[in-house]
Parts: structure tokens; C-alpha cells; sequence
């Protein structure tokens, strides 16, 4: 059994990925809007930043997203699956390196912004690889990041988990765990960076049936690697299963099924002196009663208490 922080087996996730190289151009989507979520984060920061990197890039799409971008001076890119990294270097032509995102290459407070588009949630030490991207950068420097939330293929999880409890008497992982989103600050916090923003947001996507939705999935190197997986072959009558209970529940009146990808977006910065800082306790010039145009009631043994 995996402990908490082995979670992933991260040479089936680099096979995987590097498996998707020829499928991922059709089944990068969600990829492509997350990508654009990223950019449009930029144009909201008044500053540039000369030197960035995009790490687990797949086949370049914030590169294709970015350039150009007014703010971003150089830029490399690294994905964990070499065949992925060169895929990327031809289709977003910039300096581009193979490099695992638990272990990185990057000098301390080098960079001024560091991006990483649907690629963390494979990783098993999260907090330590926050880490070292929150090292790699400069003071004032900006990390930007879009990860699988809680919410994503809710409908495929419960189809499974129904479908293997009443075909083969019990349950495995098939859906991997991912980030919550109450969580995803605390963990940047914890990882040292200053002035942490994290926002969700649901796509919904259609298909006729859950093997279509299951082709992408695999199109998009986003099949199980769970270290707890089930190893044998999964009986074809337990799909057939799961497919049918999913056709059950979610299917609109035109026969197609729902995916729900939830998109997590992390924006958070390397500390400064110029950063603002919350107020100490008890600092504030101006009650919350005054605020609120009401009355202040003491608290503690002056309330009278009810008999």
C-alpha cells in the first residue's frame, strides 16, 4: 500500500504521458482553457516579468497561449516526459528541457514567474514541490498554477464505485485524488508564499457514453496511476455496468452524459518588504459595529445570562 505521500506511480504517469504524444492534440481541450485561464491572469498583474518557465508543459500550450505576451520577456518549458518536452519544443519553438516536477532543476531566486498548467496533481509530494518552485523564484516573484479540483469527474467516480461494489463485491481507486480546494491555500501558505488567491470553477463537458469520456481521458494521459490500483484485468461486464448506471443518473434528454472537470486556479507570490500585511489583532481604527451602523454589545460575564 502507498503511504500519504507515495501516492502516484510516477513511472506509469511519465509512460502515460509519453503514450499520449501522438493522442493529446485531439484530447487537449481542458489544457487549452487552462492555459488561457493563466493568461488571462497576467493581463490583471501591472508588472512584467523578464524570465518565466511553464513546468509540465505537455505539448506547449501555455507557450502557444503566451507568446508574444507583452509581460514575458524569455520563457522555457520542461514536462516530466521527454517525448512530451519535444512534442512541446516543435510546437512552441522556446528553450525547452525534460525535468520531473518533484525534483527540479532550478537555481534559488532565479526566475520572476512560474507557471504549471494541469500537471501538480500528479505529484506526491505537493507541498515539497511548492517548495522548491517558491525557492526558484525571485523575491516579489509570481506563481501561477491550474490544478484538478474535488469536483472533477464526480459522475465517472460514482459510476465505478457502484458498478465494481455490485459486480465485484468491493471498490479500488480508479479516480485519482485531487486537490481541495479549501486545502490549495494552506498548502501555498505552508509552502512559504505570500499573499495566496485560490478560485474554482466546473466544465462541463458532454458525451454520448462513459467509453468515449474514458478515451479522452486516456487521449490526455489522465488515466489511473494510483499506486493502491486494482492490478488485474476489470471484467468487461463491470464497465458495461458502470456505463449503463451512468446513463442512468446523469443522462440529459438527449441521451448525452456530463463530465465535470473542476478547474482550480492558484495565484500566489514569493515574499517582499513591499507586500502588504495583514493588521495585527486589535490594530484596526474602526469597529465593526461602526461599520455596520449598529450597536457594539460587550462579550464575556457582562451578557446576562438566561435563567
Amino acid at each position: 500500500m502507498a503511504d500519504s505521500m507515495n501516492v502516484f506511480d510516477r513511472s506509469l504517469v511519465r509512460r502515460h504521458r509519453d503514450r499520449a504524444v501522438g493522442t493529446l492534440p485531439g484530447a487537449d481541450f481542458l489544457l487549452r482553457e487552462g492555459a488561457a485561464r493563466l493568461a488571462d491572469r497576467l493581463f490583471d498583474v501591472a508588472r512584467d516579468f523578464p524570465l518565466a518557465i511553464d513546468i509540465g508543459c505537455h505539448t506547449g500550450q501555455v507557450g502557444l497561449e503566451l507568446k508574444g505576451h507583452p509581460k514575458i520577456g524569455n520563457m522555457f518549458q520542461c514536462d516530466m516526459s521527454p517525448r512530451l518536452a519535444l512534442a512541446a519544443r516543435l510546437n512552441s519553438p522556446i528553450a525547452t528541457f525534460a525535468a520531473d516536477e518533484e525534483s527540479l532543476p532550478l537555481a534559488p531566486a532565479s526566475l520572476d514567474l512560474v507557471i504549471s498548467n494541469l500537471a501538480l496533481h500528479w505529484v506526491n509530494d505537493l507541498p515539497g514541490a511548492l517548495v522548491q518552485m517558491r525557492q526558484a523564484l525571485k523575491p516579489d516573484g509570481l506563481f501561477l498554477a491550474t490544478m484538478f479540483g474535488t469536483e472533477t469527474l464526480r459522475e465517472l467516480r460514482t459510476a465505478l464505485m457502484e458498478a465494481e461494489t455490485e459486480t465485484m463485491g468491493g471498490v479500488t481507486p480508479r479516480v485519482s485524488p485531487f486537490v481541495d480546494v479549501r486545502d490549495a491555500g494552506n498548502l501555498l501558505t505552508r509552502a512559504g508564499f505570500a499573499l495566496p488567491v485560490v478560485d474554482a470553477e466546473n466544465v462541463t463537458v458532454t458525451y454520448t457514453d462513459m467509453f468515449k469520456l474514458m478515451s479522452d481521458l486516456r487521449g490526455m494521459a489522465q488515466t489511473n496511476a494510483v499506486h493502491a490500483r486494482h492490478r488485474k484485468p476489470t471484467p468487461r461486464m463491470t464497465f458495461l455496468r458502470a456505463a449503463a448506471i451512468y446513463a442512468e443518473r446523469y443522462a440529459a434528454t438527449n441521451g448525452r452524459i456530463p463530465a465535470t472537470f473542476q478547474l482550480v486556479t492558484l495565484t500566489a507570490w514569493a515574499p517582499h518588504a513591499s507586500q502588504q500585511k495583514p493588521l495585527r489583532p486589535g490594530s484596526a481604527k474602526t469597529s465593526l459595529a461602526a461599520a455596520l451602523d449598529s450597536t457594539e454589545q460587550p462579550t464575556g460575564d457582562s451578557i446576562p445570562k438566561p435563567h
